[in-house]
């Protein structure tokens, strides 16, 4: 039988490292603006205090791969040897079946590399690779000089493997969609919709336009490719669906857990999309969907291991959480994924209500206190988003979501967010419209209303800024 040569591995190794001979990468991934978190990420790049590889993780479609791009062309605008930082994608057939130490032995032999010389080694989608964390471990402690970036798009069982194997040598950095001020400045529409009022408050200056970009973002604006592609954009559901969704929940998630029967999973995914920001439970989702609680239990887990939803657990009008919790909800991590299954939606879309809860919880992706974030019901009354202090478990502050403008003349419709309020001795509040800006003293609470399009692009902002605490 015939196997792959040495020879055609170095061949594709130039392939994949153009800079080798040009210095440069190629002008597909310098044309794309950078995330917002690639400072960050950059610096984690050039940390060589600390021997430990970083981990960037995300769902697919993100920016990963570019981003990673991004970082070797800022290493070689600072001067760093084009021959001095390799790259590959273990997604590429030649090299399954080899280890990471034979690659990097083969890219230090044609560059005659020492053990102490100043390499960076990335390996793209490193979960195809058994074992990964283990070779990956092997290498950061063998070559302590060298710098190695992995990337993958199962975040949280790539997070687990991290914790459990490379305890100490691995550095996680997790790359979510587009927050929604992210979108509005890849389409350079930022100065013109928005104004800075304050360190962290933020006003529309037209909330009509910002209203329409809002909409573009809720149907394909999650996915930096979508946002500049017109084609991608009349068809999201063939490129969402098909190279993003079907690609995790038929392929990733089947070969990471064992999973047989693909079809069940994929009907429960489409029932929970379908459903974000609506209060479910084990019994409804197993009777629409006809699969059982148990394995449910299971494919939940998975779906949030591959960063395609997050749970959010009920609290009652105390703020006490419920011991034995029958009713949850189930949020997408990009509203951009339920567009693209079934259909754009307009401003008038009924799943607006949800759609827009929706985006505004996928902004709290993006921060390490997402966990602080819960939804209060009891029998009388309901409040969209509560803030848990992780300590007291007291809430800081709450949020009511809202697509309609009614609440701000009929103050009837919020009066279970003020028995709340009132419950828990919070002084103010603010609840989100389609239109309107203003602030009022209602029944002895300060609220505030804002437009939700303007507290969306105001809560991404501040939590990348590290204002997370703020409503």
């Amino acid at each position: 039988m015939l196997t792959i040569s040495e020879k055609e591995i170095i061949s594709r190794l130039y392939f994949d490292n153009p800079w080798w001979e040009t210095s440069a990468i190629e002008k597909r991934y310098t044309d794309y603006p950078r995330r917002f978190y690639f400072k960050s990420f950059f610096n984690l790049v050039k940390e060589s205090s600390i021997n430990r590889a970083v981990v960037l993780m995300g769902p697919r479609r993100v920016g990963k791969t570019v981003m990673v791009f991004h970082a070797i062309d800022k290493l070689l605008n600072e001067g760093v040897d084009a021959k001095n930082i390799l790259y590959l994608s273990l997604e590429t057939p030649l090299y399954t079946g080899l280890s990471l130490e034979k690659i990097v032995n083969i890219f230090q032999a044609e560059f005659e590399h020492k053990r102490d010389s100043g390499l960076y080694v990335i390996f793209d989608e490193i979960q195809y690779l058994a074992e990964w964390e283990v070779h990956l471990k092997s290498l950061v402690d063998s070559y302590p000089s060298y710098k190695y970036i992995a990337t993958g798009s199962a975040a949280a069982a790539l997070k687990l493997k991290s914790r459990e194997s490379g305890a100490g040598r691995f550095t996680e950095f997790l790359l979510p969609p587009l927050t929604f001020a992210e979108y509005l400045s890849f389409i350079k529409r930022v100065d013109e919709l928005i104004i800075r009022k304050g360190q962290d408050t933020y006003e529309a200056r037209n909330i009509a336009e910002l209203n329409k970009e809002f909409i573009n973002y809720l149907n394909f604006g999650g996915y930096p490719e979508a946002v500049f592609s017109s084609l991608i954009q009349e068809d999201s559901s063939r490129y969402i669906k098909s190279d993003i969704i079907d690609k995790v929940l038929l392929s990733d998630l089947p070969s990471l857990y064992g999973i047989k029967d693909v079809q069940e999973l994929n009907k429960l995914f489409n029932t929970i999309a379908y459903n974000t920001g609506n209060e479910i439970t084990l019994e409804s989702l197993s009777q629409s969907s006809g699969v059982s609680k148990n394995t449910i239990k299971r494919y939940i887990e998975y779906l949030e291991a591959a960063f395609l939803i997050k749970i959010v657990h009920r609290v009652d009008i105390t703020s006490k959480r419920f011991k034995r919790a029958t009713t949850f909800k189930v949020y997408l991590t990009n509203p951009s994924i339920r567009a693209a299954l079934f259909g754009p939606v307009t401003e008038e879309h009924e799943a607006m209500g949800s759609l827009t809860e929706t985006a505004i919880f996928s902004q709290w992706f993006h921060s390490s206190k997402i966990d602080n974030l819960h939804y209060a019901r009891w029998n009388k009354g309901e409040v969209d988003i509560v803030w848990l202090d992780t300590v007291t478990q007291k809430p800081f502050w709450c949020v009511e979501v809202k697509w309609t403008n009614l609440p701000c003349e009929d103050t009837r419709k919020l009066k279970g967010l003020f028995e709340y309020v009132k419950k828990n001795h919070l002084k103010e509040t603010l609840v989100t419209t389609k239109t309107i800006s203003k602030e009022s003293m209602i029944d002895g609470v300060s609220t505030k209303f804002q437009p939700s399009a303007t507290y969306t692009y105001t809560l991404g902002t501040n939590i990348l800024s590290g204002l997370f605490t703020s409503k």
